[in-house]
């Protein structure tokens, strides 16, 4: 698949993010209003009683941005953010869509993912993928795709009792991620940190799930 053929396809849900950081604050912490920098801090608070966070990204628009030329590198602040969350052995995992018939299991569908984005990849760094280990959900199915729930129930149930994360870069995704019980996180909002600050996703592991 060409640059802007995967372009088209990973971005039905890789741009999927944009307008939803007080969702993230009403789903957890009571409806911060937008311009509360103490929202993100109530949220954490509230959540961090379930404990040991694992952090879900969306794919495209979120972690990567896709340029016009199909060319694609890490969004600014992405690679950081991901060095501090391994730096603090966080795990993370990503939901995202890619076409079912890219292959029959998870795996399967991650590796055609991997290949994907490398070949059209002009970062200086490659994409950590090692990060992600087997995290990498991928829909079985077209009725599978997000915004349909069927992925983050599958991250959440293989997340043990940890509280879960979900940043991304639209509302509509954020939404579906808060209304299954994540804390949701949207990326890239105007007079925001690009991501959930680091030492807030820490506060969700300091206290062991109830």
């Amino acid at each position: 698949m060409n640059g802007s053929a995967f372009k088209g396809s990973v971005r039905v849900g890789l741009a999927v993010g944009a307008a939803l950081v007080p969702a993230v604050f009403c789903a957890a912490a009571g409806a911060a209003p937008p311009g509360d920098a103490g929202g993100v801090t109530r949220t954490v608070a509230a959540a961090r009683e379930r404990g040991c966070p694992v952090v879900y990204f969306d794919l495209g628009e979120t972690l990567v941005h896709t340029a016009a030329d199909g060319g694609i590198d890490y969004r600014p602040g992405a690679a950081s953010y991901l060095r501090a969350l391994r730096a603090r052995r966080v795990p993370v995992g990503l939901i995202t869509n890619v076409p079912p018939s890219w292959g029959r299991t998870d795996a399967e569908r991650a590796a055609r993912l991997r290949k994907e984005v490398d070949a059209t990849w002009r970062g200086p760094a490659p994409f950590a993928w090692k990060d992600f280990g087997d995290r990498v959900l991928t829909p079985r199915t077209e009725a599978e795709r997000k915004p349909a729930p069927a992925l983050w129930q599958r991250a959440k149930a293989g997340s043990g009792r940890c509280r879960v994360v979900y940043q991304a870069e639209t509302a509509e995704e954020v939404r579906a991620a808060s209304a299954l019980g994540f804390l949701p996180y949207q990326v890239g909002r105007p007079h925001r940190p690009a991501f959930l600050p680091v030492r807030l996703v820490e506060l969700l592991g300091r206290r062991s799930s109830a």
